[in-house]
Parts: C-alpha cells; sequence; structure tokens
C-alpha cells in the first residue's frame, strides 16, 4: 500500500509541474475540506492566467539554427538549376512544351468552367508581390520585435531583392508573349517585347510564403508551413493558366525560380549577419551620441552658479603727457575672454553703485522751487518799499 501511495503522489506531483508550466490553466494548490465546498478565496492558492502571456516579448533572442547549405540542399539546388535550364532551352528551341502551352491556351480554361472565375480572380493576389510582402512583412515584423532581432524581416528583403534582380532579367532578356497577345500560332513568342517568362506570380508565391518555412523555430512548424506555401503557390500558378494570362511553360520556369531563391538563402546568411549587426551598432551610436547632446534638466531649488565677475587687473595709472591727463583702468573677466563692449570703468572718487547705502527719500520728490515756500514754513519777508 505504501508503495502505491507513493506512486500516485509522485504522479500528482509530475502532474502538477506540468500545469505549472503550462500556459492556458487554472490551478488550485489547496483542497477544499469537503468536496461540495466551494471554491473561494481561501482555498485557492494562486491562480495561473496566461492566456496573453506569449504576446509579451520574450527575455532573450531565441536560439534558432540558421539553415546551412547542406549537401542534400546543394543536390536539391543543382537539380533544380538544371531543370531550369532545360525549360529555358525547351522553349528556345520551340519543342513539344511549346506545342504543349497552345494546346492548353486553345483549350481555354476559363470558358470551361465558368462557376470558379469569379473566386479565382480574388485566388489570383495571393502571388502578387505588393499585398503578400505587406501581409508576410506584418508576420515577420512581428515576430523581429518578440524575438529581439532583425533576421526574419531582413532575410525577406534578401529574397525579395534577389526574386526581383534573377525573374526580371529573364523576363526582360526573353521578351516573352502572353497567350492574349500572341501573334502566330505554334510560335513561343519570344524577344517580341513581353515579360511573362517566367511567372511572376508563381515565383512571388512560392518565395514569400515560403520564407515562412525557412523561418521557422521548430521541424514540425517548419514541415507545415512547407506543405502550406506549396499548395498556394501551386494553385496560384494554375489559376494563371486558367485566367490564360500564363503559358504553362511560364507557370512551370516560376516555380524552379522561387524554389532555387529558397534553396540558395543559406549562401546569404553571412550577409543578413552583417547587416544586422551594423544595424544595431548604429542604433547604439545614435542612442549615445544623443544622450551625450541633451542637455541636462535644472534642479528645482538647486542653487544657481554665480556670473563672473569682472576685476581690475590692475590699479588705474595715470597716463603719460600729453594725453590730457586721462585715466585709465584695464578690466579682464576672471576665467573668461574680455568682453569687446564692456561697462565703462567707475570713477577712482567715486563708489560703485551697487555698494553705496540705499537712502529712502523723505517727503515729497518733486525738486524744491525758489518761489515756493515749504508747507508749514514762514514765508520770506518782502522788502518794503521806499524805506
Amino acid at each position: 500500500m505504501n508503495g502505491t501511495e507513493g506512486t500516485r503522489g509522485s504522479r500528482k506531483l509530475r502532474k502538477s509541474a506540468r500545469l505549472r508550466h503550462s500556459p492556458h490553466h487554472i490551478v488550485i494548490t489547496n483542497r477544499p475540506d469537503r468536496p461540495s465546498h466551494p471554491l473561494t478565496r481561501c482555498n485557492v492558492d494562486w491562480v495561473r492566467t496566461d492566456i496573453f502571456a506569449r504576446l509579451d516579448r520574450e527575455p532573450e533572442p531565441p536560439k534558432i539554427e540558421t539553415p546551412r547549405m547542406s549537401r542534400h540542399r546543394i543536390a536539391l539546388f543543382g537539380g533544380t538549376l538544371a531543370f531550369y535550364l532545360a525549360i529555358v532551352i525547351a522553349v528556345l528551341m520551340s519543342s513539344w512544351l511549346v506545342a504543349l502551352d497552345w494546346k492548353v491556351m486553345l483549350f481555354r480554361p476559363y470558358q470551361q468552367w465558368p462557376g470558379i472565375h469569379a473566386f479565382l480572380d480574388y485566388y489570383v493576389v495571393l502571388g502578387q508581390r505588393g499585398p503578400t510582402a505587406v501581409m508576410v512583412a506584418c508576420w515577420l515584423g512581428w515576430r523581429s520585435w518578440r524575438q529581439h532581432t532583425l533576421r526574419p524581416l531582413l532575410t525577406l528583403g534578401a529574397s525579395l531583392l534577389l526574386l526581383n534582380v534573377t525573374v526580371g532579367a529573364v523576363k526582360i532578356g526573353l521578351g516573352r508573349l502572353g497567350p492574349h497577345y500572341a501573334t502566330q500560332i505554334g510560335s513561343a513568342e519570344l524577344f517580341a517585347g513581353g515579360d511573362i517568362f517566367p511567372s511572376g506570380h508563381t515565383a512571388n508565391a512560392v518565395v514569400t510564403w515560403g520564407i515562412l518555412a525557412y523561418l521557422a523555430a521548430t521541424p514540425r512548424a517548419r514541415r507545415y508551413l512547407s506543405a502550406m506555401s506549396a499548395i498556394v503557390s501551386l494553385g496560384v500558378g494554375l489559376t494563371t493558366v486558367y485566367l490564360g494570362t500564363h503559358w504553362l511553360s511560364d507557370v512551370v520556369l516560376g516555380w524552379a525560380a522561387g524554389l532555387l531563391i529558397l534553396l540558395g538563402l543559406p549562401w546569404a546568411e553571412p550577409m543578413i549577419t552583417r547587416a544586422e549587426n551594423w544595424i544595431f551598432a548604429a542604433r547604439e551610436w545614435l542612442s549615445a551620441r544623443g544622450r551625450t547632446a541633451a542637455p541636462q534638466p535644472a534642479v528645482a531649488g538647486a542653487p544657481r552658479p554665480a556670473p563672473a565677475r569682472i576685476t581690475a587687473a590692475g590699479d588705474a595709472a595715470q597716463s603719460p603727457a600729453g594725453t590730457g591727463g586721462h585715466q585709465t583702468t584695464a578690466i579682464t573677466a576672471t576665467g573668461s575672454r574680455p568682453r569687446a563692449h564692456s561697462a565703462p570703468p567707475p570713477h577712482p572718487g567715486h563708489a560703485v553703485r551697487s555698494e553705496r547705502t540705499p537712502v529712502t527719500p523723505a517727503g515729497s520728490r518733486r525738486p524744491p522751487h525758489a518761489d515756493r515756500t515749504p508747507r508749514g514754513g514762514a514765508a520770506p519777508a518782502r522788502p518794503v518799499a521806499g524805506g
């Protein structure tokens, strides 16, 4: 019995420990006296409600392993690159792939299934670079703030930059026209001023949604996000074929172009790390410069520093003969430069105004007049004429 009770006690302790570390739970540590006794503040020790705890910033950046160019990844990159070149060569040679493009275009899927046309008009937005970049950037921005790192945002920026450079260069270089602007049946429509080969919608869907799987923190999340990005990009590519805006070969080459960027991103990781370190160093330098340049606020009640006093550098000296007997005095500021426009020196025989004893005037402040008689005084005697 003792062994059984000990086993049950250890199980309860382990279960309680698991519940304490769970983010969504309520734990009652003090059992009520009777089973029918209601729960009050007296028998509930503590209640943990960390439902929104995941919104708080993590105390320190998580240790997420950066993908490396392993042999498996290098092999996939090489195979995808060979497939990419094979598609380009097949279109340049107007092979069976171009004939398949024309068969699909003349089939006109948007006329065969018109009921899904309205839905696919909105679904294809998941491949446009502007809306998808904003949505993914908001999510990765929140992750960057929570994990104290700029790597998610910098990785997204690097992938979109590579996408624009590589896909845009091939589009402009080959200049293929779309199905709606085709002029000759069976022709590859190359070097005609177009810009649809490879499909930008498809490549952007692969890169933008695939970057979520690339930056996933756990293998399980990476598998789920990889499957989601594959389904979304596959649907976007087929939607462009359904709407008649791209050839089938455009979509296939777009899938390969986006996959090449995702597979080659580990080669850009050192550059991303250097950019992140430079940004943080620049922020620290600017914050330190702002702290040193900011004026110190004056403390209420603190004594103000006394202004610099002007003292005479020497006693007044008589000027030599021929100067009119004028006296000159050298005035300098203690610890500072002499002012260009300073007050004239005080007269030797007069006291400084600040050193005079203040005198309160008594009586009227009006100046005396010769013809007036002060109040309370006798009038002056007038001379008698003829006396």
